[in-house]
C-alpha cells in the first residue's frame, strides 16, 4: 500500500514541484472562487438570473485561447517558461484584484465584467500552454503524465475548496471580496517560481523563429490520425459539454431554488468526482491509451443526461461527481498523450491548438447553451452536454476502427523520448 502510494505521488520526489505545487494549491483555491463569485454575480446581481450573460462572459473569457494563438504557441515554444509565467501570473492577480475593487465599492457593472473576462482570458491564453508544458521541466518525460495528473489533483482539491468558501464569503461580506482574495492568492505562485533551483530544471531546446511556425504546427497535429481524432473530441466536448458554469448556477438558481452557499456546494461537489479522476490518473505507471479516450467521452455523456434527469438537488449533486471523473480523465489523457508523443520543440505549439480547440469553441457553444437554458430550461442545456460525449465517442470508435492509433502513439512516443532536451 505505501508502494502503491508512493508511486502515486512519485513527483513530489522533485524539489522543484513541491514549490511549484505548494503555490499553485494556493492560487488554484483563489481561482475557483473568483469563477463561483463571477458567475453569482452576473447571474443574480447584473442581472435577472440571465444563462445568457453567463454565456456571454464565458465566451470572453475562453475565446482569446483560439483568438491569439499564433502567438500564444509561439511565446510557449520561444521564451523562458519560468519568466513567461512571472508575467502571466502577475497580470492576472492585478486584474482581480481591480476587479474586486470595483465591486466592493458598488461601481461594477456588466459590461466591466465582459472587458474583465476579456482580459483574463488574454492573460490565460499566454499562461495555460506554458504552464502545462513547463510540468516536464519540472520532472522530465518520465513522471510528466504522473506530474500532470497531481496538476489536475490540486486544481480540483481547490475546487471542493474554493466554490465553497466564495459562497460563504459572498454570503458575508460580499462578492467583490473573493475577486480581492483571489488577486492576493497569486502572490503565492509568484514566491513559488522565484524559489525554483533554475539549475535543476529540465529546459527544453527553443524552436527556431518562422513565420511559418504556427502552420507547421497545425500541418504536424493535423496529418497525425491520433491528435486529429483527439482534437476533434476536444472541441466536441470543450465547445458544448464544458459550459458548467451555466448548467450549475442555472439548475441551482432555477430548478433547485438555492442561494449563494448552496451554489457553491454544488460547484465543490464536482470537484470530488474531478479528484477521484486525478487521483486514477496519477496512478498510471504507463503512458495512457487512447481507448480510455472513448470510455471517458462515453461516460462523460452518461453523467450528464444523469444530472440533466436528477429530481432533486442532492442526486443532481451526485450526478455531477460522476461527470467529473470521466471530464478530468478525458482532459488529462489528451494532455500526456500529446506532450509524449510530440517532438519537445513543438510541444508548446501543439498544446496551444489544444487548449485552443478545447476551450476556443466556447465563444460558439456557451451563447448556445446559455440560449438554450433561458428558452427551454436548465435540463435542455445539460442534454447538449451529454449529447457532446455521446458524439466525442463516436468519433473514438471511428479512429479506433479505421487507423492503428496504439501502434503509432508507441511509434510517435519513442521518436519523440529520442529527440534532444
Amino acid at each position: 500500500m505505501r508502494a502503491r502510494l508512493a508511486g502515486v505521488f512519485r513527483s513530489f520526489r522533485s524539489y522543484n514541484y513541491r514549490v511549484w505545487a505548494a503555490g499553485a494549491l494556493v492560487s488554484n483555491v483563489g481561482t475557483w472562487m473568483q469563477r463561483a463569485a463571477q458567475d453569482w454575480l452576473v447571474l443574480t446581481q447584473l442581472t435577472h438570473h440571465s444563462a445568457s450573460a453567463v454565456g456571454i462572459v464565458m465566451a470572453l473569457q475562453f475565446g482569446p485561447q483560439f483568438l491569439l494563438l499564433p502567438l500564444t504557441g509561439f511565446a510557449a515554444d520561444h521564451f523562458n517558461q519560468r519568466k513567461l509565467l512571472l508575467v502571466t501570473q502577475a497580470g492576472m492577480g492585478a486584474l482581480a484584484l481591480a476587479l474586486g475593487i470595483l465591486t466592493v465599492t458598488h461601481l461594477v457593472q456588466l459590461w466591466h465584467v465582459y472587458v474583465f473576462a476579456f482580459l483574463f482570458g488574454c492573460a490565460t491564453a499566454f499562461d495555460s500552454p506554458v504552464r502545462q508544458t513547463f510540468v516536464a521541466e519540472l520532472v522530465g518525460d518520465t513522471d510528466l503524465a504522473n506530474a500532470v495528473s497531481l496538476n489536475s489533483t490540486s486544481f480540483n482539491a481547490a475546487r471542493m475548496v474554493g466554490p465553497a468558501v466564495a459562497g460563504l464569503v459572498i454570503a458575508s461580506i460580499g462578492t467583490g471580496w473573493a475577486f480581492v482574495i483571489n488577486g492576493l492568492s497569486f502572490v503565492a505562485v509568484l514566491i513559488s517560481l522565484t524559489r525554483l533551483r533554475v539549475g535543476e530544471l529540465r529546459t527544453r531546446p527553443r524552436a527556431h523563429r518562422s513565420g511559418a511556425n504556427l502552420i507547421g504546427g497545425i500541418r504536424y497535429a493535423w496529418s497525425r490520425p491520433d491528435l486529429r481524432a483527439m482534437l476533434v473530441m476536444l472541441f466536441l466536448i470543450g465547445t458544448f459539454g464544458l459550459n458548467f458554469p451555466i448548467f450549475v448556477s442555472t439548475m441551482a438558481v432555477r430548478i433547485f431554488h438555492v442561494d449563494a452557499r448552496g451554489y457553491g456546494l454544488l460547484s465543490s461537489i464536482m470537484g470530488i468526482g474531478t479528484i477521484i479522476g486525478a487521483l486514477i490518473g496519477a496512478g498510471r505507471r504507463e503512458m495512457p491509451k487512447f481507448e480510455s479516450l472513448l470510455t471517458s467521452a462515453l461516460v462523460f455523456g452518461i453523467g450528464c443526461t444523469l444530472a440533466a434527469l436528477a429530481p432533486n438537488y442532492w442526486l443532481f449533486g451526485a450526478a455531477l461527481v460522476v461527470i467529473g471523473v470521466p471530464a478530468l480523465l478525458f482532459f488529462n489523457t489528451t494532455n500526456s498523450l500529446m506532450q509524449l508523443t510530440t517532438e519537445p520543440a513543438m510541444r508548446g505549439r501543439v498544446m496551444a491548438l489544444r487548449l485552443a480547440v478545447a476551450l476556443g469553441g466556447t465563444p460558439i457553444g456557451a451563447p448556445i447553451v446559455g440560449w438554450v437554458a433561458d428558452s427551454f430550461g436548465p435540463r435542455w442545456a445539460l442534454g447538449i452536454g451529454a449529447a457532446s460525449g455521446f458524439a466525442a465517442a463516436l468519433v473514438a470508435v471511428l479512429a479506433l476502427t479505421r487507423t492503428d492509433i496504439a501502434g503509432m502513439e508507441a511509434q510517435h512516443a519513442r521518436e519523440a523520448s529520442a529527440k534532444p532536451g
